[in-house]
C-alpha cells in the first residue's frame, strides 16, 4: 500500500469515527430535548389548569359582585319607597352632618370594595345630601 491509499483509508476511518461521534451526540441531544419538552409540556398543562381555575374564580367573584350590587339597588329602592311620603326624610341635612355621613359611607365602601369603579351611582336619598354640598 502506498501513502496515498493509506491516507485515503485514514481519512475514511476518521470520517466514519466523526460521523459515529456526531450521530451519537445528536441522538443524546435529541433524547435530552424530548425529556425537556415533556417537562415543559407538563408545566404548560399545569399553568393552563391554574389559569382555568383562576378564570372561574374571577367569574364567580364577578357574579357575586353583580348579585350584591343588584341586592343593594333593590334595598335602596325599598328604602326610597318607604321614605317617599315621610316629611322627616325630605328635610335638608346640615353640611357638617352630610359631610360626616358621606365620609363614613365612603370609608365603608372603600374597605369593602377592592376594585376601582369607573362610575358611582348615588341613590336618590343621598342625592339631596350631594345637592347641599354643591
Amino acid at each position: 500500500m502506498n501513502k496515498s491509499s493509506m491516507a485515503s483509508i485514514a481519512l475514511i476511518v476518521a470520517a466514519f469515527v466523526f460521523a459515529v461521534h456526531f450521530g451519537y451526540n445528536n441522538y443524546h441531544e435529541k433524547k435530552r430535548l424530548q425529556i425537556e419538552n415533556a417537562e415543559l409540556f407538563g408545566k404548560i398543562e399545569q399553568l393552563e389548569q391554574s389559569i382555568a381555575k383562576n378564570n372561574q374564580i374571577i367569574a364567580d367573584n364577578e357574579q357575586s359582585k353583580r348579585e350584591l350590587e343588584n341586592e343593594s339597588i333593590k334595598r335602596q329602592e325599598q328604602i326610597n319607597e318607604q321614605l317617599k311620603n315621610n316629611n322627616c326624610a325630605n328635610e335638608y341635612v346640615p353640611v357638617s352632618i352630610a359631610d360626616s355621613l358621606y365620609n363614613r359611607a365612603k370609608s365603608l365602601r372603600q374597605s369593602v370594595d377592592t376594585s376601582e369603579s369607573t362610575y358611582r351611582q348615588y341613590p336618590k336619598s343621598t342625592a339631596k345630601i350631594h345637592e347641599i354640598r354643591r
